[in-house]
């Protein structure tokens, strides 16, 4: 494996081949790609909803509608597709979950232990509380399980599109995310690009190494 020259073949695919479905062994990779993504104080902000079916993808494709409708294709032609959203809070009793969760696997060598830890979770928690931009926050993490996801992808030979051209508001209502306390984040469509992928053709373009890095 040559890192560099996956980033470089790794590309914002334009068009899906619909017939083409990603292997349910390369599903799970992507799946546990996104659930090992690191989240600050491993508040892991997040739920995703995945389609793999036309009926799901149709229900994302809903909020594709209007000025869009173009990536109402992607959505529909590619193989599978998440929806990554946010929590918009982090409320005592989700933070003690994560401390149970984080007992059972054994991170924890005494009472004690897990007190702290849960402590200054909550801390961190508290003062994104007090900014008034929890919600911020979490979008933010879910992020980075997206960077996670699109790496892992092309490390497994499968094609992506990120996209934030929808409408939140018709997504959300779709799927019922105020309900959940969650918002939309990012929908990222899986699968193998067509012959009608004009991206897949063109050359990487990115600024320079001195543009962009400063050592210091």
């Amino acid at each position: 494996m040559n890192l560099p020259d996956i980033l470089k073949h790794r590309h914002t695919t334009k068009a899906y081949d619909k017939n083409r479905k990603i292997p349910a062994p390369v599903v799970v990779q992507l799946l546990e790609a996104l659930r090992y993504s690191p989240s600050s104080v491993n508040s892991q902000p997040w739920h995703f909803f995945v389609a793999d079916n036309d009926e799901g993808k149709a229900r994302i494709a809903k909020a594709t509608s209007g000025p869009c409708a173009f990536n109402a294709p992607r959505v529909m032609n590619a193989s599978h597709v998440i929806v990554l959203s946010a929590r918009t809070s982090l409320p005592p009793e989700y933070l003690e979950t994560l401390a149970d969760q984080e007992q059972a696997d054994g991170r924890y060598a005494d009472e004690e232990a897990r007190a702290q830890a849960h402590k200054g979770r909550a801390f961190f928690v508290g003062l994104h509380e007090q900014a008034g931009d929890v919600a911020t926050w979490s979008q933010k993490q879910t992020y980075i399980a997206q960077g996670f996801l699109l790496l892992s992808a092309a490390l497994l030979g499968v094609d992506a599109t990120p996209m934030e051209g929808f409408d939140a508001a018709i997504l959300s209502e779709e799927l019922g995310l105020k309900e959940q306390g969650l918002a939309p984040a990012v929908i990222v469509a899986l699968g193998y690009h067509s012959d009608a992928d004009f991206n897949a053709k063109l050359p990487k373009s990115r600024l320079p190494e001195k543009a962009v890095f400063s050592h210091l």
